[in-house]
């Protein structure tokens, strides 16, 4: 099996303010809105540069929709920036009525989603906002894995038509995907081939998901890892491909149980390949203060938990 090694970490938000400088610089169409949080986004090469097309609207969210829709009709390309608890939940209604059911080409950019927000605890971290977004008719859901992966995936959705939710995160995690390697959205990346069992991860679970499969290996155990980098448009077609294969399914995501990743690949496989799945997600719950790796530890979100549903999945079989 191949395998993968990184030599730094890397916010995934830094991958997202790079992508919106580069798009300022090779796409006069691009507008940046930010909700007071222009640091923690990364937004401010973007303003620095480019301060006629930067809309700073303050702590007012829903007007940040508003005017990003609005922006649509000039033939711009707004990006929003905040939160991804005040991305979604604060403004569920606007982007409803304003974006989804009219089509507009927003693009919603939300950091410090899940619990690795950490410390500033469950009032601001979002394990949700899957659910919300992928349940919108014509939405576009995006939640890459690293640095290189949120930076490419900002640069391709501003070619894409249609409104999307692109989701990242705070802490510092591997940098392990190719620097050059092409965004396509709702098409899913194999990163290891396998035959006994397939696990499939999105975020920042894909890491763990290579460190589950490294460790199954020296089992005797054949994972494939499949990163799935965009849960809507889903790429079905990887997914039923992989599990005729391997005759089993790990899913793994830094959302909850309901609504996430997990529910959607149950979806597919009920309605063509019954299989059996196992579910790494947090269960039903709110989050808490804590460092990254804490909760993630407490929560069952890392390699060792994949591990232990993949042996536990595998006797389903």
């Amino acid at each position: 099996m191949p395998t993968y090694s990184y030599t730094e970490k890397k916010d995934t938000r830094s991958g997202f303010g790079d992508g919106l400088t580069e798009l300022g610089k090779t796409n006069e169409n691009v507008v940046a809105l930010c909700a007071d949080l222009i640091g923690s986004l990364k937004m401010d090469e973007f303003k620095k540069n480019h301060p006629e097309r930067f809309f700073q609207v303050g702590i007012a969210e829903a007007n940040m929709i508003g005017i990003a829709a609005g922006l649509t009709i000039g033939g711009k390309i707004p990006f929003t920036g905040t939160f991804a608890n005040f991305s979604t939940g604060r403004v569920y209604d606007q982007i409803r009525q304003s974006v989804a059911y009219s089509g507009k080409n927003v693009k919603i950019c939300a950091s410090h989603a899940g619990i690795t927000l950490g410390e500033d605890g469950a009032t601001h971290q979002i394990l949700e906002d899957i659910g919300l977004m992928k349940m919108l008719p014509g939405m576009t859901v995006i939640n890459p894995c690293d640095y290189n992966q949120t930076k490419a995936a900002t640069l391709a959705i501003a070619e894409h038509e249609g409104p999307v939710y692109l989701r990242f995160g705070r802490p510092k995690v591997p940098v392990f995907m190719p620097e050059d390697q092409k965004f396509e959205i709702g098409k899913a990346i194999n990163l290891i081939e396998g035959t006994d069992v397939t696990i499939v991860a999105t975020g920042h679970l894909v890491w763990e998901a290579i460190q589950a499969a490294e460790k199954l290996s020296k089992d005797g155990i054949s994972a494939e890892v499949i990163n799935i980098h965009t849960i809507k448009p889903l790429d079905n077609e990887a997914i039923l491909k992989s599990v005729q294969k391997t005759g089993c399914i790990v899913s793994a995501e830094e959302h909850n149980y309901y609504g996430g990743l997990g529910e959607s690949i149950a979806r597919v496989l009920a309605e063509n390949c019954p299989t059996p799945q196992e579910f790494i997600a947090t269960q039903d719950t709110f989050g808490e203060s804590g460092t990254p790796d804490q909760l993630m530890e407490k929560y069952g979100l890392n390699s060792t938990a994949i591990v232990a549903a993949v042996l536990k999945v595998m006797k389903r079989k």
